[in-house]
């Protein structure tokens, strides 16, 4: 499997001031992988202010995208103050709103310092790799998952807390970790390694909801998207190397279910922490 250069896919063209566009590689899932069009706002946002580092972003997915056209990224540059800048992006297609996505950027600063502990966890090169996880979900658990060179390949991502003798429709709790990178040098300008994180932080997470109900993401009778998506940064950092993404889901009520992500350098450095809501709409006999 060649590997994908992430750059290559999130690229953006400028077509005016605070207009840009984007295209969508070519997965074969029929749909616009959420990350995507997550990290491509970033970058639109970015263009459009100077010597600011994002420290959050917050997102709605409003409709399914189209792959097969490109995606139009409006900014508004909502505002430019001393220590903050604020934008808002939203991405058109056919004429309508998909996605909306605003971000706050920040002056480097020098202050109060503390983070959460870094849970122990299996080194990644014990890990299986995404093609043999998925390769065991289609023949063990009768789950369909995309193929591993769709749009996960710009991403080495490895599971934790998939049980080697997992059975279908067993419950686990609510709550897994997963060890992932960028496969491509991203260079060195920070820009890129927060939008590669975001666009990996949409990986694994809403299935962290499903684990106590006996269900996978890919079930035939499983209704699944993301709803909202916020992203905190923490700290700088090279995602080139590997992080730890710690997952939970608190509640799942009204066909919803909410999860948490915190992402770790290897090292232990609290770098990221994410929410996401979505929605798990389940068709036929709901499971137990």
């Amino acid at each position: 499997m060649s590997e994908v250069d992430l750059r290559e896919t999130l690229k953006l063209e400028q077509l005016e001031v605070n207009l840009f566009r984007g295209t969508t590689p070519d997965t074969r899932t029929g749909r616009i992988f959420g990350g995507q069009v997550i990290a491509q706002s970033l970058l639109a946002a970015y263009a459009t202010v100077e010597g600011r580092v994002c420290h959050s972003l917050h997102c709605y997915f409003l409709r399914p995208g189209d792959p097969k056209i490109p995606i139009i990224f409006e900014v508004d540059r909502s505002r430019d103050g001393h220590s903050f800048t604020t934008r808002r992006v939203v991405a058109i297609q056919h004429g309508k709103q998909i996605f909306n996505f605003a971000a706050s950027f920040q002056l480097v600063e020098h202050g109060f310092d503390h983070q959460a502990q870094m849970p122990q966890t299996p080194d990644p090169e014990g890990l299986p790799g995404l093609a043999e996880t998925f390769g065991r979900m289609e023949t063990e658990l009768g789950a369909t998952p995309p193929r591993p060179d769709d749009y996960v390949n710009p991403i080495d991502i490895r599971f934790a807390d998939i049980p080697l003798d997992q059975k279908p429709e067993e419950k686990l709790p609510p709550y897994q970790r997963a060890w992932f990178r960028v496969r491509c040098p991203l260079g060195d300008d920070p820009v890129w390694h927060q939008a590669a994180m975001a666009y990996a932080s949409d990986l694994g997470l809403m299935a962290t909801a499903l684990r106590p109900h006996g269900s996978l993401w890919h079930s035939p009778q499983l209704q699944g998207a993301s709803l909202d998506h916020a992203m905190w940064f923490h700290r700088p950092t090279d995602f080139s190397q590997w992080h730890l993404y710690e997952m939970d889901s608190p509640s799942a009520s009204g066909g919803r279910g909410i999860n948490r992500g915190t992402i770790y350098r290897q090292d232990g450095t609290l770098v990221a922490t994410d929410a996401q809501e979505g929605l798990i709409r389940w068709r036929g006999e709901r499971p137990g």
